[in-house]
């Protein structure tokens, strides 16, 4: 869902629910986090949007392994982003910490 930032200092704001990992990591969640990120930049494209941030969906108090969560996010962002067409030039990785901000770096070089 998109709805206006308001007072946030985006114009607007992509809304999506990860996969609630609570008995063991699987294909389907695997799957479902990656819908995640090809929907928010379907909704992204449609509306125009020149830049686009994502959170670390599904980590945190979710418990997606924050390792494999962010392999997901770069590899999903990467082949979307390949093969559309878009308004879309940026995408930010934003992080809660240092721990993913490491992970992230290590995993785009």
């Amino acid at each position: 869902k998109i709805t206006p930032g308001f007072c946030l200092p985006a114009k607007d704001v992509l809304h999506t629910v990860g996969p609630i990992v609570d008995t063991g990591l699987t294909d389907e969640h695997r799957e479902l986090l990656r819908s995640c990120y090809r929907s928010c930049l379907d909704l992204a494209a449609e509306n125009n949007l020149g830049n686009v941030a994502f959170c670390c969906i599904s980590t945190g108090v979710f418990c997606f392994p924050a390792e494999e969560a962010a392999e997901i996010a770069v590899k999903t962002v990467r082949e979307w982003l390949d093969s559309h067409e878009s308004s879309i030039n940026k995408v930010i990785f934003n992080v809660f910490g240092n721990r993913d901000k490491a992970i992230y770096e290590s995993i785009l070089g």
